[in-house]
């Protein structure tokens, strides 16, 4: 090429610059494609301790560089079995102050997560707030209106919205593959239990237990309460296991999911029997039921729902699914991703999607409207069992219709100082 063609041609691309995406540049309050996530995480209990161990969160273009938890003595102990250098910091506050973080991983146990997303959103941080995704109806429609307000992204804990497999056998149900759905199965979830007071025990010296219990009554130390926090309809809707917003947050959103109520909810719910354990069966506007009364199945890999259209049934797993009658199954398989193996890296493909989500701003696939709704299921199922009768819900207005004392339960009274902001 002739010197005077190449400087044509280099102030032709200079007067009409290559086009590029915008996503992969970088700008305030947006990563370039090639800038490294600064993540913080919000307590760094058993929840987090397993993403550390189980999951490659740098694989993702991420560094987690900073810890805050109310006992410093379990960060510690996090950093010295992790061999890693975290900064640390007692409170989230601080922490957010003094780092320039992109996003915070909210680990927190249930009670707390909602004012912790809202400060973190508050300071401008993405968020990732595991499952569930709150305490009761109310703190969720403010945390929704909160992500909204800011304009910053959040990801839900319910790491089967992208599995592939899972989104495959959800989209399958939603476009007719299984005929009208008449009704859907899953398992009787476990509500929460009463605390019956203890004598106070000796707490961990460096715990802030003030801290700890957050909007709670500042009850005496225990470590029942502790340790054992998910048991208690204080702290939880029954997140052991096989509880309403434990296992159960993953299986009613993966009904929530495959069903296209994302942004709506059931409108009856009903209890079947008595007690404070019995089954639930909750009607969708169109007549799909959903009945709470399976028994417990072996453990989590089994979690899920089962689907009973016009043309056969659908049992979607965490990870895979199953189809009846077997023709059936032959030819919905065609097309299935691989399955997704249980255990180690299960969360990568959820997690990749958050951090990608960081760059483009586009809503996650577990959004915060989408968890919200999910978790509100959850809390229909422990209000009907509490009050024990049949309700009507308005999943627009987000209120019983008629029931005073229903809707009294949507909402709990905050402890000073835990308030939840007024304004964001």
């Amino acid at each position: 090429m002739k010197r005077r063609e190449f400087l044509r041609r280099s102030a032709v691309a200079v007067a009409a610059p290559m086009i590029i995406p915008a996503h992969v540049l970088a700008a305030p309050g947006r990563l370039g494609a090639n800038d490294r996530v600064q993540v913080g995480f919000v307590g760094i209990g058993g929840r987090a301790q397993w993403l550390l161990e189980h999951e490659n969160i740098p694989g993702a273009g991420a560094d987690i560089v900073a810890i805050a938890d109310s006992w410093p003595t379990r960060i510690a102990q996090a950093a010295k079995k992790f061999d890693r250098k975290w900064r640390r910091y007692k409170t989230y506050k601080e922490m957010f102050d003094k780092e320039k973080l992109d996003c915070v991983f909210v680990e927190t146990p249930t009670h707390p997560r909602v004012l912790a997303c809202i400060h973190a959103l508050q300071a401008g941080l993405d968020v990732y707030g595991e499952k569930p995704l709150t305490l009761t109806v109310a703190e969720g429609r403010a945390l929704v209106n909160a992500v909204r307000k800011t304009g910053r992204i959040l990801q839900t804990g319910t790491q089967q919205r992208s599995m592939p497999i899972d989104i495959y056998a959800s989209r399958l149900v939603r476009e007719g593959a299984l005929g009208k759905i008449s009704e859907v199965i899953a398992c009787n979830f476990e509500g929460p239990l009463q605390w019956t007071p203890k004598p106070e025990q000796k707490k961990p010296e460096d715990l802030d237990w003030d801290q700890w219990c957050n909007q709670t009554e500042l009850r005496p130390y225990h470590p029942d309460l502790h340790y054992g926090w998910a048991t208690w309809w204080d702290y939880d809707g029954g997140g052991q296991s096989w509880g309403v917003s434990g296992w159960g947050t993953h299986s009613l959103d993966q009904v929530q999911c495959a069903l296209g109520t994302d942004d709506t909810g059931p409108v009856e719910i009903r209890p079947e029997g008595t007690g404070p354990q019995c089954p639930i069966i909750l009607r969708y506007e169109n007549g799909t039921l959903l009945k709470l009364t399976d028994p417990k199945r072996e453990d989590h890999s089994q979690l899920g729902a089962i689907f009973v259209g016009e043309k056969g049934k659908m049992e979607i797993l965490r990870g895979d699914f199953k189809a009846w009658p077997s023709e059936l199954e032959a030819e919905l398989r065609k097309n299935a991703p691989p399955v997704t193996p249980e255990g180690k890296m299960e969360c990568d493909p959820h997690f990749r999607n958050f951090f990608q989500c960081l760059r483009t701003r586009e809503k996650p696939n577990a959004d915060v409207e989408i968890g919200h709704r999910a978790t509100t299921v959850c809390h229909l199922v422990n209000i009907c069992r509490e009050v024990q009768r049949p309700l009507r819900w308005d999943p627009k207005a987000e209120k019983f219709i008629g029931d005073d004392e229903a809707n009294a339960k949507l909402a709990r009274p905050r402890r000073k100082g835990y308030e939840l902001p007024e304004v964001v």
